[in-house]
């Protein structure tokens, strides 16, 4: 009888075979044994755990599909923010963002690295002594949902990584479905007479999120890595980094490209788009970075935007339909949007049967009608909208679309403000208007409530169990009646009240954001958030002081005081308070500085304590403001060692110059 030291190391070899197997199928492409030997390594692992439980371990291949499903998805705070990337969709775009770069960098030499951008879903990965810890979605860039026990069911994504160099670090990456894999998943879906998926992006972003790992293993999900990121070894460049995720055996893609300068990054765009539709996967564009690392410090972000990298985004698809209709939404502010219902057409991986037509204004521009035949694209690959009318098709009996008098839903007249393109129903109970603020209200990037869907929240509009979205925190008292209703039962009920209450515990930042409140996205509720404190300090503030929040503008702030001035939303406000939402930030809030606040401030040069980004956040916590150019409206140009020429050009100027601890004497 074997001892049980052999047997652990017969087991660890199974494992490294399996481990091996994977990397040479999934990763490389080039597997050097059949299924049949495969499953029969498997097989053998398996049956040597099964009698011997105490050696099974967490990075197993056997356990990439175990445990419950997941009930909730915990948050995990990202060690280094996701950025999303500015867009260009131009040469020009491209050599503008090429300038910027040179002019910050003040005459250095430098390089871009290209890769191919997936239309997949950013996810990380943390290892810890070499074994995958923990896995997230991108979430909102600083905090995403943890999803661990889904990820491990990747065959691409090693469950254990790493050499005597790299034990804990974080590798980024992009989880996609490849074309051919989505046409079998939708073809599955029809035969079981289910619903057919949109697009490959929308179902690799909804896989992830599912609860149960075993429905997500049975999905075709693959990997490609781009990032790695480790506090024990420097990495110089982002091609250097993207040799090491190489030879730490994750997937890489290989189309990636070192370019001398911005025409060499055009002649890589150019070749990939070519090559496009012959790739497995969908693509919609390139990323350009710079590739040192110390570069890319220098330049740092701007918003949630690195300045060292960009998007370049191919040309859209496009394809011919037919308008069969053109109707109109209501949205929760009221604004009236025409839409064109089309003769389904299959377009950029989805089929599109709707296309917006974004204003009346554009509609009497491009002088669109129903029944005409229209070029459409996905703008980005994603948004459907008509291009233009193919004329030569009009037939003699068409007539140009009238624009409604009356709102399509609940028949009110419409207004037209003046210095505005859109029109508005301006009755506030309007069932649409009602319908979108709920709906807002509880969306994954507001209040979050799951189980509310738009399907269910009709149903409790018509029972009269909600008229707006305070409502919802009084459903508890239907419980009874909602248990017996169609559709439902005490545990899918019991289920939507439990979400309810656990949305108490979202930040006031996303309560902010959940209001609804006109031109306010989420970025600026956590700015308002940030700076104001609570929600008591923003209805009092006045709209000057509103102006003072770095990126706020008069529109934004006189929305604020707009929506804050109306009896019906302080009333909303006062029911929300009582059912126990948060409405103040939970860190303390900074004070700002009478020295900084509304002041300009260029930065150049390298500085010994502190990194680009966190100079410029403490400076826009306390009220300043970050400029990448020196000009008379400058006020400091904090200077590290082998400043260029913006220092030059600011003692040109006369612009006061800081070295560091002018810096912080300031700041204090």
């Amino acid at each position: 009888m074997a001892s049980i030291t052999e047997i652990k190391k017969k087991a660890a070899s199974l494992r490294e075979k399996i481990k091996d197997a994977d990397y040479k199928y999934f990763v490389l492409d080039d597997p050097d044994i059949d299924d049949f030997k495969y499953d029969m390594i498997m097989k053998e692992l398996y049956e040597l755990e099964k009698e011997y439980p105490e050696l099974i371990t967490a990075d197993s291949p056997t356990q990439r599909v175990s445990g419950e499903p997941t009930k909730v998805f915990k948050t995990i705070e990202h060690k280094i923010p996701m950025l999303s990337l500015s867009n260009s969709y131009n040469f020009q775009e491209l050599v503008d963002f090429d300038n910027r770069v040179k002019n910050i960098l003040e005459g250095a030499e430098y390089e871009y690295v290209c890769e191919l951008k997936f239309d997949g879903l950013a996810v990380s990965l943390v290892y810890e002594n070499g074994r995958l810890k923990t896995a997230a979605t991108r979430g909102d860039g600083m905090k995403g949902d943890e999803v661990t026990q889904n990820i491990k069911t990747v065959r691409s994504i090693p469950l254990t990584a790493g050499n005597k160099n790299f034990s804990d670090f974080e590798v980024r990456g992009e989880l996609f479905i490849k074309k051919d894999d989505f046409v079998k998943i939708n073809e599955e879906q029809e035969l079981r007479g289910e619903k057919i998926f949109a697009n490959a992006r929308n179902t690799a972003a909804g896989t992830i999120k599912l609860k149960d790992p075993q429905i997500v293993a049975s999905r075709p999900l693959n990997f490609y890595s781009y990032f790695i990121y480790s506090d024990e070894v420097k990495i110089i460049s982002h091609y250097e980094s993207l040799k090491i995720l190489e030879q730490l055996k994750f997937p890489v893609n290989k189309n990636y490209y070192k370019a001398s300068g911005i025409n060499e990054v055009k002649e890589f765009c150019d070749r990939m788009e070519e090559i496009r539709e012959s790739l497995p996967y969908d693509i919609d564009g390139i990323v350009v970075k710079v590739n040192s690392i110390a570069q890319q410090e220098i330049l740092g972000s701007v918003s949630r935007s690195p300045r060292w990298a960009i998007a370049y985004k191919f040309k859209a698809k496009e394809a011919e339909t037919k308008i069969l209709d053109i109707v109109c939404q209501v949205g929760r502010t009221g604004a009236v949007t025409p839409v064109a219902e089309l003769q389904p057409v299959f377009l950029a991986g989805s089929t599109i049967s709707r296309a917006t037509l974004h204003n009346f204004d554009e509609i009497k521009r491009k002088d669109i009608r129903k029944g005409d035949y229209v070029k459409i694209e996905k703008g980005g690959d994603v948004i459907p909208k008509v291009l233009s009318v193919i004329l030569e098709r009009r037939t003699k009996d068409s007539k140009p679309y009238k624009i409604p008098d009356n709102c399509p839903v609940c028949k009110t007249k419409l207004e037209k403000p003046e210095e505005e393109i859109y029109y508005y129903c301006p009755n506030y109970n309007c069932p649409s208007q009602v319908l979108g603020r709920i709906e807002h209200f509880v969306s994954r990037n507001a209040m979050e409530i799951e189980g509310l869907g738009t399907s269910i929240i009709q149903i409790f509009v018509e029972n009269g169990f909600l008229k707006n979205f305070a409502d919802i925190y009084d459903l508890k008292k239907y419980r009874d009646r909602i248990i017996d209703m169609e559709r439902f039962g005490l545990k899918s009920t019991d289920n939507i009240l439990t979400a309810i209450e656990n949305s108490k515990q979202k930040p006031f930042e996303k309560v902010l954001f959940a209001l609804g409140i006109r031109h306010i996205g989420e970025r600026t509720a956590k700015l308002l958030s940030s700076h104001f404190g609570s929600i008591d300090n923003l209805m009092n503030a006045a709209e000057e002081e509103i102006l003072i929040v770095h990126e706020i503008g008069p529109k934004i702030a006189q929305s604020v005081k707009t929506f804050f001035s109306d009896r019906k939303n302080l009333e909303l406000v006062n029911r929300l308070k009582k059912s126990g939402l948060k409405f103040e930030s939970e860190k303390k809030q900074t004070k700002l500085n009478e020295k900084i606040s509304g002041k300009i401030f260029v930065l150049t040069g390298t500085l010994d304590k502190y990194k680009r980004e966190d100079a410029q956040k403490i400076i826009e916590d306390l009220g300043g403001r970050v400029s990448s150019s020196v000009s008379k409206k400058t006020d400091f140009v904090l200077a590290g060692s082998e400043a260029g020429s913006k220092l030059s050009k600011a003692q040109e100027l006369g612009v006061k110059v800081l070295s560091e601890n002018d810096f912080e004497k300031l700041i204090k």
